[in-house]
């Protein structure tokens, strides 16, 4: 038991290291960032749609959503990932600029691009995601794709009660069964 809870304790320092190294891929403007974050945002929602057209209407008619783009790795029993995305409020129009980090413990092996978009269906689960931003649970997916070549397993999955995810994954090779704990924050930064 001492054994487990040093390596989970490991796990959660490298996340939080990892987290560091997550930067958006464009210069140190916040401007700048924010223009590749709404590009990164309106690609990923008209690919969901095209996907699952059903997702539009569930969008629209949410409290609000939210789109990270994050890249992920699993070697042996752990895994490792992080992104930065975007918080909208379907009532204001407010966007809120976050940050993400993850870590897991699981058998697995590989490295994922994916973009993961949450529909938040009362505005109490939109509010405490934004404000405490930890999502828990269980991951499971085999991915097999290359640019627009192959495939992942998808859908819409609900991670709480008035939470549902989809998942479009970019690029990668993985497979992977882990028990993860995510945390989302807001970017001081951008916000």
């Amino acid at each position: 038991m001492h054994r487990s809870m040093l390596q989970l304790l490991l796990l959660v320092c490298s996340a939080c290291l990892f987290a560091g190294c997550i930067t958006i891929p464009v210069s140190d403007n916040s401007r700048d960032k924010r223009e590749v974050i709404q590009k990164m945002k309106n690609d990923t929602l008209q690919e969901l749609y095209t996907v699952h057209p059903q997702s539009k209407s569930r969008i629209q008619n949410a409290e609000g959503y939210a789109v990270f783009s994050n890249v992920g790795a699993n070697i042996i029993y752990f895994s490792l990932g992080g992104g930065w995305g975007v918080a909208h409020d379907n009532k204001t129009g407010k966007e809120y600029y976050m940050k993400m980090v993850y870590g897991g413990i699981g058998p697995g092996f590989g490295v994922k691009d994916f973009r993961g978009i949450f529909v938040f269906k009362s505005l109490q689960a939109f509010d405490h995601f934004k404000e405490n931003g930890w999502v828990a649970g269980l991951a499971g997916d085999a991915v097999a794709k290359s640019d627009a070549k192959g495939g992942g397993t998808g859908g819409a999955i609900s991670v709480a009660p008035d939470i549902d995810l989809y998942q479009l994954t970019k690029n990668g090779l993985a497979i992977q069964a882990t028990i993860q704990g995510s945390k989302y924050y807001l970017d001081t930064d951008l916000n």
